[in-house]
């Protein structure tokens, strides 16, 4: 990994690096940008992100944190990638309700698997090498006591009191253990700054608030300067929220999410959100953007800024060949290439996301169609097929009563079943 893989926009170097995380729109709220700046050229910064093992998995939701860490990385800065073995057990409140306290062995089992998903984001080694630290390390060591007299005298609760989501649970109510959560994210930040040196840490913008009691609890107890600042809430155009599907969400773990609807998640980017994304995922050149969103203007259907983010970023979070099996797998579900080149894992995946069912038998292709949902029924089904319009692995049907041999089931258990360019399903045989 070399710093010419991020290419930021304007003359390289550390001067550039904010230059380009503002062309990303990549900030969205800062302590004093000038002096971070003038810190990025006087040499490496150590900073740190931290996520929550609230989940088995990170999702697409994390993405902004762990690619821009990443971005600090290339540009020569050194991270500390924090998981919350600690604040994971209580969580950070939300407005609506109290969190779901998970037991500790299970939160302990999560962070384990979000320390291996952070991996192919950053580098261990070299001069900038990044260190995974946990939370608990420092903070089941101290006392209750220890807590209220070296923490917590530093807050004063009027500002605790201030925060938005605390406003908003007041009237219905909200634990001490919720309220407190602040004080161990200040802690954290004093804590890797007087234990690695760390002077900057980022997060997404609902933790402004916590991240700047954090830079004021360093300066109440003597350290710093440091800095922080927090990139903003990714949105959609439609309107519904960012990482979500019908399915749920778009998790990182490839047995929670496959890799191939991970692509698909990509790839059914909207024109008027995928160049938005280009700037916050993606480590391609401020030119190169430019030009897939040149091309998304010009010609939508060819959708080259969602086959070019989509291909990025699941070769980043999955590798190579993972993706390489999901591009073959969209191109060959529509008769663009080869079924029988799928893997096994890769053809379920895609067919479980256009719809897949389960039979005991094989029956005539019309009674296919109709069981897969191609069809509303048996007279629909025998139209289709006496047009030209079905298909069964990308070869066209003619006889509706013709029976499917065993021969034909790809890895000698699924089917691909297609109406017309664009609709299509699977079936599975059980046994």
């Amino acid at each position: 990994m070399t710093d010419s893989s991020l290419a930021p926009a304007g003359p390289a170097g550390r001067d550039s690096l904010i230059d380009d995380l503002q062309w990303r729109g990549l900030i969205q709220d800062s302590t004093d940008l000038d002096e971070l700046r003038r810190r990025f050229a006087d040499g490496p910064v150590v900073f740190y992100v931290g996520f929550d093992p609230t989940a088995p998995s990170l999702h697409v939701g994390h993405l902004m944190q762990v690619t821009t860490a990443r971005r600090l990385q290339l540009a020569g800065n050194p991270p500390l990638l924090l998981v919350g073995g600690a604040t994971g057990q209580i969580g950070d409140p939300k407005e609506s309700a109290e969190r779901t306290l998970n037991p500790p062995e299970v939160v302990a089992g999560w962070v384990r698997r979000i320390r291996d998903q952070l991996s192919p984001f950053v580098s261990y080694t070299g001069e900038h090498a990044a260190r995974l630290v946990n939370n608990l390390d420092w903070t089941a060591e101290m006392s209750v006591v220890e807590f209220l007299r070296d923490v917590g005298k530093h807050f004063p609760v009027n500002r605790m009191l201030a925060r938005e989501v605390v406003k908003a649970r007041l009237e219905t109510g909200i634990s001490f253990t919720e309220f407190s959560y602040q004080l161990l994210q200040a802690n954290d930040f004093f804590e890797l700054h007087r234990r690695h040196g760390c002077e900057l840490q980022f997060g997404g913008s609902d933790q402004w608030g916590n991240i700047t009691a954090g830079v004021d609890y360093i300066r109440r107890r003597g350290g710093g300067p440091v800095h922080a600042f927090v990139t903003p809430l990714v949105t959609k155009a439609d309107g519904t929220k960012f990482g979500k599907t019908e399915g749920g969400a778009v998790w990182l773990d490839p047995q929670m999410t496959s890799p191939y609807a991970f692509y698909q998640f990509w790839i059914n980017a909207d024109d008027r959100d995928v160049v938005n994304y280009l700037r916050y995922f993606s480590f391609r050149s401020r030119e190169e953007i430019e030009e897939l969103e040149k091309a998304t203007a010009e010609r939508p259907a060819a959708r080259a800024a969602q086959r070019a983010l989509a291909e990025e970023l699941t070769t980043l979070v999955h590798g190579e060949e993972e993706t390489r099996q999901a591009v073959a797998a969209s191109q060959a579900l529509f008769g663009r290439g080869s079924l029988q080149e799928l893997t096994a894992e890769t053809l379920r995946a895609a067919l479980a996301e256009a719809g897949l069912v389960r039979l005991e038998k094989l029956p005539s292709v019309a009674v296919l169609l109709k069981e897969a949902g191609l069809v509303g029924g048996l007279n629909e089904a025998r139209r289709a097929i006496n047009e030209g319009g079905a298909y069964v692995n990308n070869e066209r049907v003619s006889d509706p009563e013709a029976e499917i041999p065993a021969s034909a089931l790809l890895h000698g258990r699924y089917l691909v079943l297609r109406r017309g360019k664009r609709t299509f399903a699977g079936v599975e045989l059980a046994g």
